[in-house]
């Protein structure tokens, strides 16, 4: 006799299978986004209204930490709690999985990242290093202005990387453990990190909760994520892979980032570039360590050779995903 808790595992890694194939095919509905708000431009205008209201000077350094714990636990809930509804009130409805799954399609970013990635090499490609500054300051924080065009392929292969982590592993991996309702935190808590978890004067103290929470939510995710990118490499030589586990384990906890290392090690080592080091960031010059040990010198070739590997990566994840749902169907 099956345990509920498998049957509800199994019906979860299916909807999330199928999102994942709606993902990748079918991508997100620019048409439906010109009438409706993305999720998470909803997510980001509800913290842009916290920022306004509760980050103020006056409250003192303290007073703003909590603000910011507030909000960003207040909205991480609403959101995740919203979603439960949906899903509760999907689940009596005869097309109500599919409705959901594609719910939760939204919330991956499989075709989206890919798309964005694509166009900074296609930019390079076509139009030059101007173009290509253009096209990446939409997926890097760093001053594109300050990138020649092998910075710029280095931000759009390391933004590919590191997004596969946020965007792609994470939400499979809550949403495996909580359903839609796990994603659509996750995805809020992320929303929050990016919009208010700096580290510069306005955010260091009401971003600094919501910086530590996904951290802490991204830990597990970034290094499956370092994982899975180091093994996609083995198609094209077996060596890749390897190396690109190695890079990750050596290099990737010298990263400013917890977890960001972790995956852009990973790439680093199975495209055999140096990815990282020295950026700008808003005027101000970061003295960060390369990540791996080939050339610096990017080009969009290498942009390409990094969507391969992706896609191959995003594969796997679909791949145990689908062989979780098998393995749960049989026991």
């Amino acid at each position: 006799m099956r345990r509920r808790t498998d049957v509800n595992l199994s019906d979860t890694a299916s909807l999330l299978l199928a999102a994942m194939v709606f993902d990748a095919f079918i991508g997100d509905p620019r048409w439906l986004y010109r009438v409706v708000p993305h999720p998470t431009v909803v997510m980001g205008r509800v913290l842009a209204f916290c920022d306004g209201r509760l980050n103020r000077p006056a409250f003192g350094r303290a007073g703003r930490r909590v603000a910011g714990a507030i909000s960003t636990v207040a909205v991480v809930a609403s959101f995740g709690l919203l979603a439960a509804l949906i899903s509760a009130g999907l689940s009596g409805w005869p097309v109500g999985f599919w409705v959901e799954a594609l719910l939760v399609s939204v919330l991956i970013a499989q075709n989206g990242l890919y798309r964005h990635v694509a166009d900074v090499a296609n930019a390079l490609e076509r139009d030059g290093v101007d173009a290509g500054r253009s096209a990446v300051a939409h997926i890097v924080g760093r001053d594109p202005e300050s990138l020649d065009a092998h910075g710029v392929a280095r931000g759009a292969v390391e933004s590919l990387a590191e997004n596969f982590s946020d965007g792609v592993v994470a939400p499979v991996l809550w949403g495996l453990l909580l359903g839609l309702p796990g994603i659509a935190a996750y995805k809020a808590l992320n929303t929050a990190d990016s919009m208010i978890g700096h580290h510069d004067h306005r955010y260091r103290d009401f971003g600094w909760a919501a910086a530590r929470l996904d951290d802490v939510a991204n830990w597990v995710p970034a290094r499956i994520a370092g994982f899975l990118l180091a093994v996609a490499g083995a198609p094209s030589k077996v060596d890749s892979a390897m190396h690109g586990l190695r890079i990750m384990w050596r290099d990737g906890g010298t990263h400013r980032s917890v977890n960001a290392g972790y995956p852009e090690g990973a790439m680093a080592g199975v495209l055999g570039l140096r990815l990282a080091g020295p950026r700008r960031y808003r005027g101000v010059v970061t003295a960060d360590p390369w990540l791996g040990d080939g050339a610096a010198e990017a080009t969009a070739a290498d942009i390409r050779r990094a969507l391969r590997v992706y896609v191959g990566a995003c594969l796997l994840l679909a791949v145990l995903v689908g062989a979780l749902f098998a393995a749960l169907r049989v026991a």
